[in-house]
């Protein structure tokens, strides 16, 4: 029990060590925003996808009404 006191004494007192060099290296790391703005580019053809719906929507009204055309 006792070898068990001693380990807890131990970590005790070198915990402000640990501390000590953790708050070193919190210096070393820095995150800076980009000078430039961040420019994502999607080409996408929507009128492709409008058109053939329409075209659908067109072909299934003439054959509905066949008569007026």
């Amino acid at each position: 029990m006792q070898g068990n006191a001693t380990a807890w004494k131990r970590a005790i007192r070198s915990l402000p060590l640990v501390v000590a060099g953790l708050m070193t290296l919190a210096g070393c790391i820095s995150v800076e925003a980009p000078d430039k703005p961040i420019v994502i580019e999607l080409n996408i053809n929507i009128r492709q996808e409008v058109i053939y719906r329409l075209a659908e929507d067109a072909g299934n009204t003439i054959e509905e009404n066949a008569d007026i055309f």
